[in-house]
């Protein structure tokens, strides 16, 4: 997958106010392979709503969105399973650990699926989020700004196109912020990514392509 389109991409909700002032909603938009984007938005303007049409999960929108010529609405099931297996990473703001398995066994989940990452490369992670010590603990357990660490090393344990993540540093210091943005910057340029960031104020320092409002 080399580019995501929006095309007069609307959501359903917003039907009764289409101009809403937004840099995505109802434009042509293209997300490329190997920049940087970063999604500014307020509360109730849809920036979740926007990562699940993107994952498949809704299709409650207007307008068109397109993985390369392919329009998502006419993807099948097996087809979205070797998407989200191979070409699209994604963090979810809710994060959706399951906080009665270790931080580890949350990880393996993942990682035993795709085989992208030695254990070795696992545990560097780990240590480098300053997280080891928490490795073996159940994630329910944890704070946010720590789970939220984990869900992190999980979207990398998987090659992909474009890895979107949804507010993934709303719990975390500058300190952490800067840690994580170099970790991530770090495997999309090894994997020649896009990568597409939501925030509703605290903003992973990165060296966007292009700054949206939505």
């Amino acid at each position: 997958m080399n580019k995501i389109s929006l095309k007069n991409t609307l959501p359903e909700a917003f039907a009764d106010k289409p101009d809403t002032g937004s840099e995505v909603w109802n434009k042509n938009i293209d997300f490329e392979k190997g920049k940087s984007y970063l999604i500014k938005a307020g509360s109730g303007l849809g920036k979740s709503s926007l990562c699940s049409y993107i994952y498949g999960y809704r299709v409650d929108f207007s307008g068109q969105i397109l993985f390369d010529d392919a329009e998502v609405r006419n993807i099948n099931k097996k087809q979205w399973d070797i998407i989200r297996c191979k070409e699209l990473s994604l963090l979810f703001q809710e994060l959706r650990l399951f906080p009665e398995l270790t931080a580890i066994e949350n990880i393996r989940l993942k990682n035993n699926l795709s085989h992208h990452k030695t254990d070795a490369e696992i545990d560097a992670m780990f240590e480098q989020l300053g997280i080891a010590y928490r490795r073996n603990q159940p994630v329910g357990k944890m704070s946010w700004g720590q789970q939220q660490r984990v869900a992190v090393i999980r979207s990398l344990c998987q090659p992909f196109d474009f890895l979107f993540l949804d507010e993934p540093i709303s719990h975390l210091d500058d300190n952490n912020s800067g840690i994580i943005a170099g970790l991530i910057a770090g495997e999309v340029e090894k994997q020649g990514a896009g990568v597409i960031i939501t925030s509703i104020g605290k903003d992973l320092p990165m060296d966007y392509s292009q700054i949206l409002s939505l």
